[in-house]
């Protein structure tokens, strides 16, 4: 499902310039999970989390919830990893991000239009970790839904100063969504 959501705020982000932002935020369920979550709690958690985030507006990005051998599928082909995981994250970087890449770079389309890329998230894998963390699948979902946005927008946890970092805006922004998570 594809949706332009226009957000107008007053007094936001520590300034009291009213503006509008406008986020695509194209959401795919699979058929096998519909009904597990709603497409416009998703695409709320996304915006809040964009707007914790700071990343300013006219932002596009896909988000999809799968299934756990799809999710496996896609570990193996693009990280040669044969086991499910959790969160997928693959962002559109501008060739000039990226000069160290093998494959040709994404060229950025010129409607100035940020695109992110896609999050995918395994909704089986969520409710597998919900469970031992004793919380709702919607906070993991919610956790996992940060966890891949900061992917895409170029945070990494390989090393214990990435990882370090990437967990502090986690919890920020997890804290954040609060309201909408209870």
């Amino acid at each position: 499902m594809n949706a332009l959501i226009e957000l107008c705020y007053d007094d936001w982000h520590k300034g009291s310039a009213r503006f509008t932002a406008q986020m695509e935020i194209n959401v795919l369920i699979d058929e096998d999970l519909d009904g597990e979550l709603e497409i416009s709690w998703l695409q709320n958690i996304v915006e809040q989390a964009l707007i914790a985030l700071d990343t300013g507006s006219d932002i596009e990005l896909g988000l999809v919830i799968t299934s756990q051998e799809k999710m496996r599928q896609l570990n193996r082909s693009y990280r040669g990893k044969d086991e499910p995981t959790d969160v997928l994250a693959f962002a559109m970087h501008p060739a000039e991000q990226l000069p160290e890449a093998d494959s040709p770079p994404f060229i950025a389309p010129p409607d100035g239009i940020r695109h992110l890329g896609e999050v995918i998230i395994s909704y089986p894998q969520a409710a597998i970790q919900a469970g031992e963390r004793q919380h709702s699948v919607k906070r993991e979902i919610a956790i996992l839904i940060i966890h891949g946005l900061l992917h895409l927008l170029g945070y990494d946890h390989e090393t214990d100063e990435q990882e370090y970092i990437m967990s502090t805006k986690e919890a920020g922004v997890l804290s954040h969504l609060e309201k909408e998570l209870s």
